[in-house]
């Protein structure tokens, strides 16, 4: 009997992104029904999910498809407590489930033997008992046969136990809970934009009010939620995790960066190292009781101890997911006192930086669009933040990264580049270079055109002003709506 599953689910049973099978939906190969796909559908498209039986059939089922084996393995467990909840949760499900079929067999062995006592005393003239008579023991060898187990049943009571799907409303959202990971950790490695504050249990801000299922505390907090608050069903994210194995939580989200506050914020300065002759990797990383909120694609002013002199504009280079993490990528520039600081070695690990922001739109669309990517040298530092964040989501039905570099050290993260590529088979990398960023623009709309053009998907530019000037007007003149181009000048 097919069984139906969340889109979200069905990616993780069959080990697809979940863009890869909206798109399917879209193309009409799966049918959804109120938002639930059918299990047997999904074997049909991918008949490499499967299980095999060992020889104790129904008491022991092993596991045959590797990917399904390896990413059980990559996995967390949650800590005994919560394991100990969803496993209690399920033995219940199991327990209702089988008193409700007790019930309905007595119910049928019942209903038949009162037939066969009327059949009797009617001498077998009423053709009508029969009838039912034979309907009914049909029925009951039916039920009572033994008949194949639906893989992605068991596969999905296996997930259930591991990790747990959490529904956010109004937005719809989905995403699940692994390991340890509190509800607002997970969120945010799902690319969520929940609404958050210290992320210690200090502020209150990332309360959230449990409609279904249940959590369990995961940290100690010292923001004393009200007992009105507490009786309807109020939490805060960052200090409790999934105790069930499916939860819905009800909570706004940031819907851009106009939702996002303006933060100042002291940070320490975590590493510094040369990734290439003229750019520098600065890894800063914020107190534990006040991290930075932000958008993938946004940028911060960094400023040094020393004057208006010593502040500059940079675009985040790493995901919102780590809001304590901030990378930077700084190139050597002339009359940027953080630079100048970096190159000579005046800016060491321990020294203070102070981050103010963000600011910026240049941000991801939630549009299920294949998502195309084109920086020039270090113009790629938002675009990797926004790649991260779209990686995250997993969402987007594909995505290719293009990157120009115009002097011989400019692909800086080419190793990166090339795992994405290799790693996710839906994504696509074209490394290039020119020493002129307008001409190396107009070769990748070249190259572009002769394989995406074709293709409703969504352009992000980013780079000096050259190359996204003559980048956009190709895309606008290759047809491409002015909507779906989004760009970014980063000198």
């Amino acid at each position: 009997m097919a069984h139906w599953v969340t889109v979200w689910r069905a990616a993780q049973l069959v080990g697809v992104p979940r863009g890869a099978l909206q798109q399917r939906i879209r193309a009409g190969e799966i049918e959804v029904n109120d938002g639930l796909v059918s299990t047997e559908t999904l074997l049909a498209l991918y008949p490499q999910a499967r299980l095999e039986e060992s020889g104790l059939l129904e008491r022991v089922v092993q596991i045959r498809d590797e990917a399904f084996g390896r990413r059980l393995r990559e996995r967390v467990l949650p800590s005994q407590e919560v394991l100990a909840q969803r496993l209690f949760r399920q033995g219940q499900d199991l327990a209702d489930v089988q008193r409700h079929l007790q019930r309905y067999h007595a119910l049928v062995l019942a209903l038949r033997e009162r037939l066969t006592v009327l059949d009797a005393e009617t001498g077998g003239s009423d053709p009508r008992f029969t009838d039912v008579l034979r309907q009914l023991n049909d029925g009951l060898a039916r039920a009572l046969a033994t008949e194949p187990v639906d893989v992605l049943d068991v596969m999905d009571d296996v997930l259930k136990v591991m990790s747990a799907q959490v529904t956010v409303r109004p937005s719809g959202h989905q995403f699940t809970v692994e390991g340890r990971d509190s509800l607002l950790q997970a969120g945010m490695k799902a690319g969520l934009k929940l609404n958050y504050g210290c992320g210690n249990g200090s502020c209150g801000m990332c309360k959230v009010r449990v409609t279904s299922g249940e959590v369990a505390r995961c940290m100690a907090s010292d923001y004393p939620l009200s007992e009105t608050e507490k009786a309807q069903g109020y939490v805060l994210a960052c200090a409790h995790t999934a105790a069930s194995s499916e939860l819905t939580l009800e909570t706004l989200e940031a819907g851009g960066p106009d939702d996002i506050p303006e933060q100042t914020i002291v940070t320490t300065v975590r590493a510094v190292r040369p990734l290439a002759a003229d750019t520098m990797l600065l890894h800063l990383q914020t107190p534990r009781t006040h991290r930075l909120r932000f958008l993938a694609g946004q940028s911060v002013t960094l400023a040094l101890a020393g004057g208006d002199d010593a502040r500059a504009a940079h675009p985040v280079a790493s995901c919102p997911c780590d809001d304590r993490n901030l990378h930077f990528y700084v190139p050597r520039r002339a009359g940027d006192a953080l630079a100048s600081g970096l190159f000579d070695g005046r800016l060491k690990p321990g020294d203070s930086v102070t981050v103010h922001g963000p600011e910026g739109r240049f941000v991801l669309d939630e549009a299920p669009l294949p998502l195309v990517f084109a920086a020039c040298d270090i113009g790629f530092a938002p675009v990797k933040s926004l790649v991260e964040h779209a990686l995250s989501l997993d969402a987007a039905p594909s995505i290719a990264l293009f990157w120009l570099a115009t002097r011989p050290d400019g692909h800086f993260m080419a190793n990166q580049c090339r795992a994405w590529g290799e790693a996710l088979d839906q994504f696509e990398v074209s490394l290039s270079q020119h020493a002129d960023a307008a001409t190396g623009a107009s070769q990748m709309a070249a190259a572009m055109r002769a394989d995406l053009f074709d293709i409703d998907s969504a352009f992000y530019v980013a780079g000096p002003g050259a190359f996204v000037d003559t980048l956009c007007t190709e895309l606008l003149a290759a047809g491409v709506p002015r909507a779906q181009i989004h760009a970014e000048v980063v000198a």
